[in-house]
């Protein structure tokens, strides 16, 4: 259903203009939230993993171009459309690549369930920079982990910024966070079978091409946050630290950057 506007008055619309991503967590209680995918990739992606649509907000010229499948797709939802100079006045912002979709969130599986048929995890304490969270979602998914769970402290992983970055993998990679098992997480993890394997540097810190790694049956990855990292009582708890060698007096890497290197590099043999 196409729906030409000339602002963004309607109450309906409001999830487009609402920066307060807490806000649009709760915007649909009881019920589970909504959140806002951008571009045609992101939403093909969530479409695919089975979310549902709310509505479309798209610049005239996709309708018929790049979002045509996704507007086929989506049925009779809302399609809120104009030239891109009027949503651009609108909204206050450039559209990315022209298309925004906001969809209800799916229950969160629960870390158990996550843990079950699992052989490598990956598990982020406090990371709270959402590009980093996209980051890391993107490459969990490319490079061979089966599952991210999140402490209760983390940034959602289904804020805009996360999901742009993540270029839509955060519907690819089965996720959740440790609600029921935070504080003493690492314990957790243990009873579930798994190796623990802490990114930090110790006197003991092992490389991370050490075979006992990538020979562990099930392995956690544990990442810290940019700034101070994993909390000693985490890294104390786990079973090994690990550490990616550095070069030129670096002393190490972006979270982001060293996810992607600890993912490829720890993953399970076949």
């Amino acid at each position: 259903m196409i729906i030409e506007i000339e602002n963004l008055s309607a109450p309906e619309l409001q999830p487009y203009l609402c920066t307060n991503e807490t806000q649009l967590y709760h915007w649909n209680e009881p019920e589970q939230g909504i959140f806002i995918a951008e571009s045609p990739k992101v939403i093909r992606r969530a479409l695919a993993a089975g979310y549902q649509p709310v509505s479309l907000l798209c610049e005239r010229k996709y309708i018929s171009g790049q979002a045509r499948d996704i507007i086929e797709q989506v049925g009779e939802i809302p399609v809120y459309t104009a030239d891109s100079a009027v949503l651009t006045a609108i909204t206050g912002f450039k559209l990315t690549q022209g298309v925004l979709c906001a969809m209800y969130r799916h229950e969160l599986p629960s870390a158990e369930s996550l843990c079950r048929n699992a052989s490598r995890i990956a598990v982020l304490e406090d990371i709270m920079n959402q590009t980093n969270i996209g980051a890391i979602m993107r490459s969990a998914a490319a490079l061979g982990m089966d599952a991210v769970l999140l402490t209760p402290s983390c940034s959602d992983p289904l804020y805009r910024r996360s999901v742009r970055v993540s270029m839509g993998t955060v519907f690819q990679i089965p996720w959740g966070y440790l609600y029921d098992n935070a504080p003493d997480y690492v314990t957790f993890l243990k009873k579930q079978g798994f190796r623990t394997a802490a990114m930090a540097l110790r006197n003991d810190t092992l490389g991370i091409d050490d075979k006992k790694f990538s020979s562990a049956e099930r392995l956690a990855v544990i990442l810290g946050t940019e700034g101070e990292g994993l909390k000693e009582e985490t890294i104390q708890a786990c079973d090994d630290t690990v550490k990616i060698p550095m070069f030129h007096g670096v002393d190490s890497l972006n979270v982001a950057a060293a996810s992607a290197v600890a993912f490829w590099e720890l993953r399970k043999r076949i």
